[in-house]
């Protein structure tokens, strides 16, 4: 294994809001009900505080890189104040400064948007949001066990480009309980027909550890589910959709967050249970933080962090499980850049090619459009 140049890898930072109003039944993340719905004052300058003492054990890890890009995630973390995130940030910055054009996502749920104005989430330094809206249907909101209406989704996409969100994200879920393809398709429509800019538009899968997994609930037939992804991805592209990775649509450039995690860059992450990547000259590694709020709280940040290489013979598997995500793949010259392996070792692409799964080009590693029907069976080969 050659050694790695971290420098000439991009760094995000995930930031992980443990706390939502309710749990959902379909939800396996790492989210815990507030009481009465309501953060406490305290619990939050608790936690922020935690966060940015969390972060000052991760400052090697930049091996001075600037933050390229910030996602903050759920949980619920509209719940939490823009006030808060503006002390945050300042914080954060620092310790490890952000790039010029840092792009920070927050997660928002048309239920609880009325914390504070979007307005004041902007002038906190976020210039991207990402609602969490699922459909617009009443039925399958009670279904999935959502806090918000139809018309509270609408709003919330509508206040968003009123308050001057430029790009906004529009979490959408298809093969619902009992969805037929009109209502999946109608969730689309009202996505695109209000402004949102970006559409990440996945299909419902029952996870362990979920209300929907001890009691299975009736889902749409396989025809149907054919005819949602069919007929949803024509309608998106005739809106002038593009499709770049297999659940994410956009009008305007791509998320820079996700296009790192997908490129194979680096992220840190603070927060209970977060998960990180970084770089170093000796290999990469993985880390994650302890799960539970109360117990994150409780220990001394270096306590928290959970440390481990990705053995040499994993890291193909790894690197192509985020890669081939991409319609486009990536430059082939990333896999030796971001594993530090040299891509002629890797035997199994000159059959992938033959059988017509992968594109027979030297300088791009991407499915053919068979590759890309049949993805966990390319990514098994890579075990």
């Amino acid at each position: 294994m050659a050694d790695l140049n971290p420098q000439n890898i991009p760094l995000s930072l995930y930031i992980h809001m443990p706390w939502c109003v309710r749990k959902c039944p379909y939800c396996d993340f790492n989210s815990h009900a507030v009481p009465d719905g309501k953060l406490s004052l305290e619990l939050e300058q608790e936690y922020l505080q935690a966060l940015v003492e969390d972060l000052k054990t991760q400052v090697e890890f930049a091996q001075g890189r600037a933050i390229h890009s910030i996602f903050i995630g759920g949980g619920t973390p509209s719940l939490i104040s823009a006030k808060a995130y503006q002390w945050l940030f300042a914080q954060l910055k620092a310790l490890i400064p952000f790039e010029q054009e840092c792009e920070i996502t927050l997660e928002a749920n048309p239920g609880t948007v009325e914390h504070d104005p979007f307005a004041d989430y902007l002038v906190a330094g976020i210039n991207r949001l990402s609602i969490g809206v699922q459909s617009f249907n009443r039925e399958h909101l009670q279904k999935l066990g959502r806090i918000h209406s139809n018309d509270d989704a609408i709003l919330a996409i509508q206040h968003a480009k009123q308050a001057g969100f430029k790009r906004v994200n529009v979490d959408l879920m298809h093969s619902l309980p009992e969805q037929t393809l009109e209502q999946a398709l109608n969730d689309l429509k009202l996505a695109v027909e209000n402004g949102a800019t970006h559409i990440s538009w996945y299909q419902l899968t029952i996870e362990p550890n979920t209300v929907f997994f001890r009691t299975q609930p009736i889902l749409p037939a396989e025809d149907i589910l054919e005819d949602i992804q069919e007929q949803g991805e024509a309608y998106l592209k005739v809106n002038g959709f593009i499709n770049y990775e297999v659940s994410a649509w956009r009008k305007e450039q791509p998320s820079a967050h996700n296009l790192n995690y997908w490129q194979f860059g680096d992220y840190l992450a603070i927060g209970a249970g977060a998960h990180g990547k970084v770089t170093q000259v000796d290999g990469v590694y993985r880390f994650q933080k302890t799960r539970l709020p109360k117990d994150y709280l409780a220990k001394v940040p270096a306590e928290n962090l959970q440390f481990k290489r990705i053995e040499d013979e994993d890291l193909p598997f790894e690197f192509m499980m985020n890669a081939l995500r991409l319609v486009d793949g990536v430059e082939a010259q990333l896999y030796a850049e971001r594993t530090g392996l040299d891509l002629a070792d890797l035997a199994v692409l000159d059959a992938l090619k033959q059988r017509q799964l992968m594109v027979d080009n030297t300088k791009i590693l991407n499915c053919t459009e068979k590759g890309h029907v049949f993805l966990n069976s390319v990514l098994e080969t890579f075990l």
